[in-house]
């Protein structure tokens, strides 16, 4: 159920005030991209200079070139090397790069990859691969069962380190069993570990992954220019399917402004999540495909700093703030409302009975702000990435909600990679408006992230009772306990009101009609090997 109110004069004057702003966010000017270094693989450098040279005169290129297709993406990678990447825009690149023993597919199943079978003992502890006969990595060399070992045990942290996975500190050991085959034998029994297996395969041999990215997917990696572009080639060698566009160019967009300007101009092919407002300002010579972004938008809130270290003044926040107003403002009513930390998508675990935990209640928000010592209010600062439009847009219609209760909610614009540093990984904000979309198709790639300990717990949230409803939900290997458990952890979360939930942000995909063929997934992925020329 969604919550809905009448808009009376000050809703009214809310909706004049956002929509000048969004007005005047959408007419500002291009800007030039910094960055003009790049680095390119080994293995690559022929491929290199044909792609790099057409990427510069993308502009100028006629509309008949169908063997290249420029993609824009709103925020540089965070790093070549797919086990230390943390963005979701870098795994959205990287699925078309690197593979695991398993692969999500668009219908959420998971298939095999660089494993052609697997198999899981009764009692869930052993999950034995075995390996794809002739599967080449992008260097030319054949894929081998040390490199399995290798890629799971350095996200393992065998060497001291914290794992890079969460969930790989169940890992007991990673086995070879001969030339073909590998067991993964797990501490505790764990029915839903198949999903945690979808982690890069690079090789062994490589002394420097982080420079130079080889993996086993349908592209491969030529070069890149920081802040400028990130350039792939069609693999030739895949096991799978064949790519039907040679050359892929992924260029940063970080000014939204531009977007419209750059996509009639010719200079990106396709660009996935852009506004409903771009939407209609756009030609038709493009397709729109509307999805789900997958993700879940929210306040992010700093549990950790004063005032939101109270539930009282976070549940006073959660009153005020109304999910389907944002939506009505920032998409036109398009989304999908969420009460927790989960989206739709995993529609075993979604609870809508959590949208109404909060029904919009000024007088409550008031009351609860009075009992925790803020009966006039407090200030804070929202610090949201500037290259997300919907983020800050969303960011604007909660700060005008929030006046109704006295608060004052100040915007701080910064880029991605700021974003990255101070906000999400330094911790150094009072609150934010991002999404959070899972890595992998499984609940925990959600909500482990809410563990108290957890090196991806951002927003610093604390509750023993979470960490035991967690804790509960992975010894067990009942699927029904599993799912029980889940929601439980769901609804402290939504109780205690760990951060304002928002929405599952619809996404619209622009694609030049020139191509044609591209399909969602339920993971935050851009498939580009599915899309083609139009006939």
């Amino acid at each position: 159920m969604m919550r809905r109110r009448t808009i009376g004069k000050a809703g009214c004057s809310l909706l004049m005030v956002v929509l000048t702003t969004l007005t005047v966010a959408l007419s500002g000017c291009s800007s030039d991209k910094a960055g003009d270094s790049a680095n390119s693989s080994n293995g690559t450098e022929a491929a290199t200079d044909t792609v790099a040279s057409t990427a510069e005169s993308s502009t100028t290129e006629t509309a008949d070139d169908l063997s290249k297709l420029i993609v824009g993406i709103p925020q540089d990678i965070d790093g070549l090397d797919p086990h230390n990447s943390t963005g979701a825009g870098t795994r959205e690149v990287f699925y078309n790069i690197f593979e695991g023993l398993v692969k999500a597919d668009e219908n959420g199943n998971l298939n095999p990859a660089v494993a052609s079978e697997y198999t899981i003992s009764e009692d869930s502890k052993v999950y034995t691969f075995t390996l794809r006969d002739g599967i080449k990595f992008h260097d030319g060399s054949l894929v081998t069962v040390e490199d399995i070992k290798y890629s799971l045990e350095r996200n393992m942290g065998v060497d001291g380190s914290e794992p890079l996975i969460r969930a790989y500190a169940q890992i007991d050991s990673v086995n070879i069993v001969d030339d073909s085959h590998v067991e993964v034998v797990l501490k505790d029994a764990d029915s839903d570990f198949l999903t945690q297996l979808t982690v890069a395969i690079i090789p062994a041999a490589n002394e420097h992954p982080e420079t130079t990215p080889i993996g086993t997917g349908p592209y491969k990696y030529v070069s890149n220019s920081p802040q400028e572009n990130f350039i792939v080639t069609r693999f030739d060698d895949y096991w799978g399917e064949k790519a039907y566009i040679k050359d892929v160019v992924f260029k940063i967009e970080s000014n939204m402004d531009a977007i419209v300007m750059d996509l009639e101009g010719g200079s990106i092919d396709m660009m996935a999540r852009v506004t409903s407002t771009q939407v209609n300002q756009l030609s038709d010579k493009f397709q729109v495909y509307e999805g789900t972004m997958n993700l879940v938008q929210a306040l992010y809130l700093n549990n950790a700093v004063k005032p939101f270290d109270d539930v009282r003044v976070r549940q006073a926040l959660c009153y005020a703030v109304d999910p389907q107003q944002i939506m009505d403002f920032v998409s036109d009513g398009a989304g999908t409302e969420v009460g927790s930390a989960m989206f739709p998508a995993f529609t075993k675990y979604y609870m809508p009975e959590l949208n109404d935990t909060y029904n919009t209640d000024t007088e409550k928000a008031k009351e609860l702000l009075k009992e925790a010592g803020y009966p006039d209010g407090f200030e804070f600062t929202i610090t949201v990435p500037s290259n997300y439009g919907q983020h800050v847009d969303t960011a604007q219609v909660i700060a005008e909600e929030l006046k109704e209760i006295g608060v004052t909610a100040n915007i701080q614009e910064i880029e991605w990679n700021s974003w990255v540093s101070d906000v999400y990984s330094g911790r150094q904000y009072e609150a934010t408006v991002v999404g959070i979309d899972a890595s992998t198709l499984s609940a925990s790639a959600l909500l482990s992230r809410y563990v108290s300990d957890a090196g991806k717990n951002f927003v610093n949230f604390n509750s023993e009772a979470y960490d035991t409803a967690y804790k509960n939900a992975q010894s067990t290997t009942d699927d029904a306990e599993k799912t029980k458990f889940y929601k439980e952890c769901e609804t402290i979360l939504s109780e205690e009101a760990a951060s304002v939930y928002i929405q599952d942000l619809p996404e619209f995909v622009v694609l030049n009609k020139k191509f044609t063929g591209y399909v969602f997934y339920p993971l935050y992925v851009q498939n580009i090997a599915k899309i083609k020329p139009a006939e």
